[in-house]
């Protein structure tokens, strides 16, 4: 028999830990802190004389209680484990018999324990005793640790399962008022995220966390498995730079199990309540009651395996965890699961069928159990799906209509099934064979806007999109059709990038939802273009007021909108945070409305990660910015949207240059520009940035500003005139503020209110002219708007400019400011950051070459792109040795902080 006093101090690492990811390694104890922290400060405090970790099944408190464990072993306790099981629960002492010292006879319990005690005390040192499932231990084995931890010769770490029930003796020993209780509740979503991509090593697509956590159910047991088992199946690979989610989360074996370990002692009542609950959806407390004996559904509510809560006006039953559900369904014969959804079909008739969502459910049901429903009552419920965004569904009722029942209605919104899933080809041959077909202005139009979102938004095909406008103009009948259809022109323009054509167009648009006479889609486009037009020629505060009211709109006539979700509507909204120089604000609100679309699968979710990534770029925040474009790149893959692919890999790729990494920003560029073209809202100027800042990491600034400049020009001929001041900016970032501060001064003229341009207008002048005050006030402004990175570079040319006129005090205070923000921008690398942070002040020239050959750019290419000579190139580069205190181009990388891994 082991006692205590034979297991031996030191590091604990040997205790098994559970979990493990792929084929080495084990799952990481994450988004756990505040729980370890408060244990192991218990577990020292002598007032304490023990710490109960409770919580559902799986919630990971085993996992938590062992991290605890071995970390009180390399604080010198001698730690033992044990785990209570029902087995060992028959026999006293079953459970803990493997830890009393050898020899000690508990016949006589009072001289039994004591000797228990008295030899635990000879024996010397410190003791915890983590003791695993505490609600299954007998009552011998409670009393004898209770007493023990009374003489204080151990300390007791245990888990104990909520809902459970306790002996006596248990309850005691869990609740004593030295022991301390730690709850640890399940994970929500962004512990998840956390979870998952430290256990995968990498960043984890949002959709694949979402997708996660709803599984999951917040369960740790029940994520890991998922995850290994999604990784293991490939539904969960790297594409790009991000674990994506590319196929079905299913449930491995060992999570079947351990389901099926929580069911296996139900009776025959409780199992036929839970299928029901499980192929049926959620059931009436009332209803279920009719079905077996009183108490049923209470039992199974106290055993944690369903929840009974208010849905409406009648109090519903619905199973507790999703995965439940997936497991039950998986071991019913198919004849068992079609009886069920075919009573439950017949069940809701013979009440009225008068809830909401009761056409809905009597043709799934049916559909799923007979493979056919009358089509009236799938048409029905196919526009009760379609509002209820759940496109899948809206497919699989519409496709079982008879081929004599596929409306134009139907084939509309069929298309519209297929365009917010994703599936831009199969839209558009089903609205291409409904556009002959259509009679009337209300239905050519409800053809028309359907398919121009899909050819602009899958296929990015703008003249195709107002070929089909134009069709539709020359076929329409009334004033106020052709009104809608001019409205949808606008749309058009300013989503492809063509903001002055757009906006002129948009005019015309009423100012209120209330105004519109018969469709109500043309408005609710419209409203959402104009208000992403605006934002993008510097009138934010416009923007927003048309992004709210738009979103207002939306929301009260959700039900007749054959256009997206609300919460599309946000597009705009984020986007004029960002331009306003709300910054974290936009990205906020651009995580929460991805979310909620990505609870539907909603194709348009793709440009809420464009613009967030945009958010984080313009913060700096570099690799947060690379993960969301990388998650934009790899869902711009899966539907083929040419403009998404390009914006994020543009983005990509001056994310990857900016952080040194310029294997990865030259990789993205490549296969940027060997994409077709495809013009977006966010312009073709912009997509110069990545080429522009790989220039600039490879050292050649010159070549950064001309691609800027062509940029800019190319934003300014679209009117996208916040487009044009982000690329000037640039320019001045990379050694140029004089040329491009007048201009960035009118662009602030132009705007209405937000803080963004001001602040980029004030920080090129700043750079001008070198003036330490100027730049401490331009770096405070871009500091205000979270602008991080530029921020740093504004307070490092304030130290640099500072330190040129001898007041090295506030030099480095403005240095200490530039760090600050610099740590929240995740690598960032720039040669405004470099060539600033010089111990000696260079000039512009000097700083230019520096740069370019510290990263290893040869004399002879500098002298080129600088038009100078070699000798004079040379020359420079001397004088900047001297200054510098350096010898050769790697000292120089190691001055300019150049040399640092990204």
């Amino acid at each position: 028999m082991t006692s205590l006093t034979s297991l031996s101090r030191g590091t604990g690492r040997g205790l098994a830990v559970k979990g493990a990811v792929g084929k080495s390694g084990r799952w990481p104890l994450t988004g756990r802190d505040g729980e370890l922290a408060e244990a192991l400060a218990a577990v020292v405090d002598r007032s304490v004389q023990g710490v109960v970790f409770s919580g559902a099944a799986g919630a990971g408190k085993t996992r938590l209680a062992e991290e605890c464990l071995a970390s009180v072993a390399e604080q010198g306790f001698v730690v033992a484990q044990a785990t209570a099981s029902a087995a060992a629960g028959s026999v006293p002492l079953g459970a803990v018999a493997h830890l009393l010292p050898a020899g000690v006879d508990l016949s006589d319990p009072v001289a039994g324990f004591a000797a228990v005690a008295a030899s635990l005390r000879r024996a010397g040192g410190r003791r915890v005793v983590l003791l695993d499932d505490l609600h299954l231990l007998d009552g011998t084995s409670a009393v004898l640790l209770r007493q023990l931890m009374d003489a204080g010769v151990l300390r007791l770490l245990a888990t104990v399962r909520t809902g459970e029930p306790l002996g006596d003796a248990v309850h005691a020993l869990a609740y004593g008022k030295a022991v301390r209780r730690i709850g640890t509740a399940e994970f929500d979503l962004a512990t998840t995220d956390e979870v998952v991509r430290a256990a995968l090593g990498a960043p984890v697509s949002r959709r694949a966390v979402f997708a996660l956590f709803r599984a999951s159910g917040g369960n740790a047991l029940y994520l890991r498995e998922l995850v290994l088992a999604a990784v293991d199946s490939g539904a969960l690979r790297m594409v790009g730079e991000v674990w994506e989610l590319v196929g079905e989360l299913s449930t491995s074996r060992r999570l079947a199990e351990v389901v099926h370990a929580r069911l296996e002692h139900l009776g025959e009542h409780e199992r036929a309540v839970l299928d029901r609950i499980a192929v049926c959806g959620s059931q009436s407390v009332a209803e279920l009651c009719r079905l077996g004996p009183a108490g049923t559904v209470d039992r199974l509510a106290g055993a944690g395996l369903v929840e009974i809560g208010a849905e409406r006006r009648r109090t519903s039953v619905r199973l507790a965890h999703p995965l439940y559900g997936e497991v039950l369904r998986g071991t019913l014969p198919t004849v068992r699961r079609r009886a069920l959804l075919a009573a439950e079909a017949d069940r809701i008739v013979e009440r009225g069928a008068r809830r909401r969502g009761d056409a809905l459910r009597i043709a799934s049901h049916r559909l799923s159990a007979t493979g056919t429903a009358d089509p009236a009552l799938l048409w029905q419920a196919a526009g009760l799906a379609r509002h209820s965004h759940d496109y899948p569904q809206v497919v699989t009722l519409l496709k079982a209509l008879p081929a004599q029942e596929m409306t134009v209605g139907a084939r509309v919104l069929l298309g519209d099934a297929y365009f917010q899933m994703g599936r831009g080809e199969d839209a558009e041959r089903t609205l291409a064979e409904a556009a002959p077909l259509a009679r009337g202005d209300e239905e050519v139009l409800g053809v028309v806007m359907t398919r121009v979102d899909n050819l602009l938004w899958s296929k990015a095909d703008l003249s195709a999109a107002l070929a089909a406008n134009t069709e539709a103009l020359r076929r329409v009948t009334t004033e106020a059709a052709s009104h809608l259809l001019r409205i949808n022109e606008g749309y058009l323009y300013v989503a492809k990038g063509r903001f002055t054509e757009g906006l002129s167009r948009l005019e015309v648009l009423e100012e209120d939802i209330e105004e519109v006479q018969g469709d109500i889609n043309p408005w609710l486009r419209g409203a959402l273009m104009k208000a992403l037009g605006l934002s993008l020629v510097t009138r934010t505060q416009q923007a927003a007021r048309w992004a709210l009211r738009a979103y207002d709109a939306h929301m009260a006539v959700d039900e007749e909108a054959l256009v997206s979700h609300p919460a599309v509507q946000k597009l705009p909204w984020v986007l004029a945070l960002c331009e306003g120089g709300r910054l974290a604000a936009a990205t906020r609100e651009a995580e929460a409305t991805y979310y909620q679309l990505a609870a539907f699968s909603s194709v348009v979710r793709v440009w809420l990660l464009v613009l967030g990534a945009r958010a984080q770029w313009l913060a700096g925040h570099l690799s947060t910015a690379r993960r969301w474009y990388a998650e934009a790149i790899a869902l711009g893959r899966k539907v083929d949207n040419t403009m998404v692919l390009r914006a994020g890999l543009n983005g990509l790729a001056a994310c990857a240059a900016v952080q040194g990494d310029v294997e990865a920003a030259t990789e993205a560029v490549v296969e940027l520009r060997g994409l077709p073209d495809a013009l977006g809202f966010l312009s073709e100027g912009e997509l110069q940035l990545g080429a522009a800042w790989l220039a600039a990491a490879q050292g050649d600034q010159a070549l950064a500003r001309d691609l800027l400049r062509e940029g800019a020009a190319s934003a300014r001929r679209t009117g996208h005139l916040t487009g044009e001041s982000l690329l000037l900016t640039d320019i001045a970032r990379l050694g140029a503020p004089g040329e491009v501060a007048e201009r960035l001064h009118e662009l602030a003229a132009q705007g209405d209110g937000g803080t963004l341009l001001p602040a980029r207008a004030a920080f090129a002048a700043a750079l001008a002219c070198g003036d330490p005050r100027q730049l401490h006030d331009a770096a405070l402004q871009l500091e205000g708007t979270g602008s991080d990175l530029i921020a740093a570079e504004a307070f490092a040319a304030t130290a640099h400019a500072l330190r040129r006129t001898g007041l090295p005090r506030a030099a480095a205070d403005a240095g200490n400011r530039s760090a600050a923000a610099l740590e929240r921008c995740q690598g960032a690398r720039t040669p405004l950051l470099a060539t600033s942070a010089a111990p000696v002040p260079l000039t512009e020239r000097e700083r230019e070459i520096a740069v370019a050959a510290a990263v290893g750019t040869t004399s002879r290419t500098i002298a080129t792109s600088l038009t100078l000579s070699v000798r004079t190139v040379n020359n420079h580069l001397q004088r900047v040795y001297a200054k510098l205190g350096v010898t050769s181009r790697r000292e120089l990388a190691d001055a300019l902080g150049l040399n640092r891994n990204p």
